[in-house]
């Protein structure tokens, strides 16, 4: 079928003129596609946010990484007496017998504490990691300046130090901290590297996320031979209290030889664990999992925002419907006249329909920009991440010319169906 352009163009003209006309009529019908094409942007573009930041925050612990933590257990009636003894969490033994598993690559300890960090005047809390070298390539840990540490810092137990991105300004605001000495209880400790930036992305009930940024990591052997095994912890008031909590390991880092692997290694390490612990002071988190989940949390969530937001697009449908109902009242003279001269039903088809998708486009092309300030506007107010996807304003739009094409077929078919003779009878 051929497509008269020149006529297509003189009944669009016509259109939005019969439009215009009424202003402020049509924006308040239009409300309803305009609030709807903007909450599918605004809510898709948090929801990838807060998705893309949980995701970065998961793959920096790396997807072929298992990792294991010591738990202490709270003192209640059945573990009254661990609790007083004091002992807990991982230990060389479970390194040994995890060693075993064909799968594993190798185990990463880390021993952490939570301290004040002193230079001259200034001091930040931060987590003081004892480690080694290769927890930096397993963590996906970036040395912006300077180097990390290496086996012969450990075997020498140097006072090496590096410091996070949030120890960094807190202390050297500035001035380059390489070669400076920072102050830990009694030691000093000198800073040879300055670590990148890493995502933090808060906390959900199966993983504790960690702010890497206000960490020191230091040699495993340094740790042991200046700070002992003995937890320090802080108590109300400022005060430092020993508590008598000896633990061996507060981390392991287990790296698998392959992805495929994963879940079925970190059942049988679930499984080694449970033989070498009478209680469970361990948890064991699968960052491959924790990606799946975040995934299909992810569905479920724009699923959700989507349901929300084609509700108030069907409603403003409706507004639609029945605005198109009324303009063919007032109009029916009119539809008489065009019909009498030799417009055929195809043609006042055509023309309340383009009146309908002139609308509904209008309130689409509104709603994407008020969808694309308003995360913008969240970003900036609240802090949130927000990410603007290209597929979500094609989606809205296209939806918000569909909306005008189911909602303003039926008002134009009755306009199409009026007798010409009782249309300009019609007062």
């Amino acid at each position: 079928m051929k497509i008269n352009f020149l006529h297509l163009i003189r009944i669009v003209r016509h259109g939005w003129k019969n439009i215009w006309l009424h202003r402020l009529r049509s924006l308040l019908t239009v409300l309803g596609i305009v609030f709807g094409v903007a909450s599918v942007i605004a809510m898709l573009a948090i929801g990838e946010g807060a998705s893309f930041e949980a995701r970065k925050m998961i793959e920096s612990l790396g997807s072929n990484n298992i990792i294991i933590r010591s738990v202490k257990l709270p003192a209640d009636a059945k573990t009254q007496q661990a609790s007083l003894l004091g002992v807990y969490g991982l230990t060389d033994r479970d390194m040994r017998k995890l060693e075993t598993i064909p799968s594993v690559v190798r185990i990463i300890p880390a021993w952490e504490m939570e301290e004040d960090v002193w230079y001259y005047g200034k001091n930040i809390s931060a987590r003081v990691i004892g480690t080694l070298p290769e927890y930096q390539h397993a963590l996906n840990l970036s040395i912006k300046t300077g180097r990390f540490f290496d086996y012969t810092d450990i075997q020498k137990s140097l006072p090496v130090a590096i410091i996070g991105s949030t120890v960094r300004t807190s202390l050297f605001p500035a001035e380059d901290p390489i070669g400076k000495s920072i102050k830990i209880r009694s030691s000093y400790f000198t800073i040879i590297g300055i670590a990148g930036e890493k995502v933090f992305a808060g906390a959900s009930e199966s993983f504790v996320a960690e702010d890497m940024n206000i960490a020191v990591y230091v040699p495993i052997s340094t740790t042991k031979d200046f700070f002992g095994e003995y937890e320090v912890k802080r108590t109300t008031g400022g005060i430092r209290s020993w508590e008598r909590n000896w633990v061996q390991y507060h981390r392991f880092v287990v790296q698998v030889s392959d992805t495929d692997k994963i879940l079925a290694t970190a059942s049988l390490v679930s499984d080694i664990l449970s033989q070498t612990h009478k209680k469970q002071d361990y948890q064991i988190i699968v960052p491959l999992e924790l990606l799946r989940q975040a995934e299909r949390t992810k569905r479920i969530f724009n699923i959700v925002l989507g349901s929300i937001a084609a509700i108030s697009l069907i409603v403003g449908g409706i507004g639609i419907m029945n605005i198109m109902l009324a303009i063919v009242t007032e109009r029916t003279k009119e539809i008489g006249i065009r019909r009498a001269v030799g417009a055929r039903k195809r043609d006042i088809i055509n023309q309340f329909l383009t009146e309908s998708v002139i609308l509904s486009a209008s309130g689409g092309f509104i709603g994407i920009m008020l969808g694309i300030l308003i995360p913008k506007a969240v970003t900036k107010f609240a802090g949130m991440m927000t990410i603007i996807t290209p597929w979500s304003i094609l989606l809205s739009f296209s939806i918000s010319v569909a909306v005008g094409i189911g909602f303003g077929l039926y008002p134009a078919r009755k306009a199409a169906e009026l007798d010409p003779i009782q249309a300009l009878r019609y007062e």
